[in-house]
């Protein structure tokens, strides 16, 4: 089968590869749609932090934002699954541990991530391998347009909870690419009052394309009360201006990674008696996120801006970007073009 790999940096390309075997307790996905993220960019120009602890390694097959149909089941899994449209969690822990058992598989020491950490293959390819465990069924209401965005709505929607927004609320979003876009139209939905800071135009101008009025750069941040803040950028100075901005009782998520350390002032956090949550993943918020992008409150179509086959994904992974695709930040993949 054709796969796009990445065999160093800078070096994308698009091989026959041995198509994957249902081996006992995994389905085999043909899949549908691929979105492409910034974790893909970064295995692409070498800078990811796995690349350099050694949980991941060339050659890599990227792809973790995925949707399809399992096609083949191996030995104890349910053959039901077959030919059902799905989606999965990218987080695959070993089962057994301690934290496993405690539903947080998320945080296994031992976890595989799918496209990303310790070798496990990614959805970049026409079939992908997925242990049952992981799998999540898609309703009809989602092509996989939408389908392919439940992997990043899942990140949003557990950045959301870290927050605790309700009703109300004035919510500072920093980085509106698609995790913090996302972010920022489920919490609007829930009727929080929602800001927006984001770096460059485009990503400015595309957030004022939702339909948001209070669009910010860092300089300009009004002087105003938030109850929470989300942080889903990756600049090192944010999780700290994100504490300083926030009510005293109120929350900070943290999900944006950046590429150095960022200094944080303890002190702020203790005497503003804030809550700040880390969230790593999408893990535990799938099936949410599933259920808000089939009801139709939010359209999440508006955040794909293009198409494109395999050939196309090294080009887009190095930054290059058609001006005929707008501004909206996620792209996505069909394998089978």
């Amino acid at each position: 089968m054709r796969a796009f790999v990445i065999e160093g940096p800078g070096q994308g390309v698009v091989r026959d590869v041995e198509p994957p075997r249902a081996e006992p307790g995994l389905a085999i996905v043909e899949v549908d749609r691929v979105g492409l993220c910034g974790t893909d960019e970064e295995l692409y120009s070498g800078e990811m932090s796995y690349l350099h602890t050694g949980e991941a390694s060339y050659p890599i097959r990227p792809g973790h934002e995925w949707c399809g149909r399992v096609v083949e089941v191996g030995e104890g899994v349910d053959p039901s699954w077959i030919g059902r449209r799905v989606t999965g969690d990218t987080m695959l822990g070993d089962g057994t541990c301690d934290r496993c058992r405690s539903g947080r598989q998320h945080l296994c020491e031992n976890r595989y991530e799918i496209g990303i950490r310790l070798g496990w293959p990614g959805a970049l390819a026409e079939r992908l391998p997925v242990p049952e465990r992981a799998l999540l069924p898609l309703p009809d209401e989602l092509d996989p347009q939408l389908s392919a965005l439940v992997e990043p709505g899942g990140n949003a929607v557990r950045a959301l909870r870290g927050a605790d927004v309700h009703a109300g609320d004035r919510l500072l979003v920093f980085g509106p690419g698609a995790i913090g876009c996302l972010v920022a139209v489920f919490a609007r939905a829930d009727g929080a009052e929602v800001h927006l800071v984001g770096r460059s135009e485009r990503s400015l101008s595309y957030a004022r394309s939702l339909g948001f009025e209070h669009v910010w750069t860092e300089a300009t941040i009004p002087d105003l009360r938030y109850q929470a803040a989300v942080d889903a950028s990756s600049a090192p100075q944010l999780p700290a201006r994100a504490i300083d901005l926030v009510e005293p009782g109120g929350r900070v998520s943290l999900i944006g990674i950046a590429g150095q350390p960022s200094q944080v002032d303890t002190r702020d956090i203790v005497f503003g008696e804030l809550t700040v949550v880390g969230v790593l993943s999408a893990s535990g918020g799938l099936a949410e996120a599933i259920e808000r992008l089939a009801s139709g409150s939010v359209d999440a179509k508006q955040f794909v801006a293009a198409t494109v086959g395999l050939e196309e994904v090294g080009r887009v992974l190095a930054g290059e970007r058609d001006a005929a695709w707008g501004n909206a930040p996620k792209i996505q993949v069909d394998p089978r073009r």
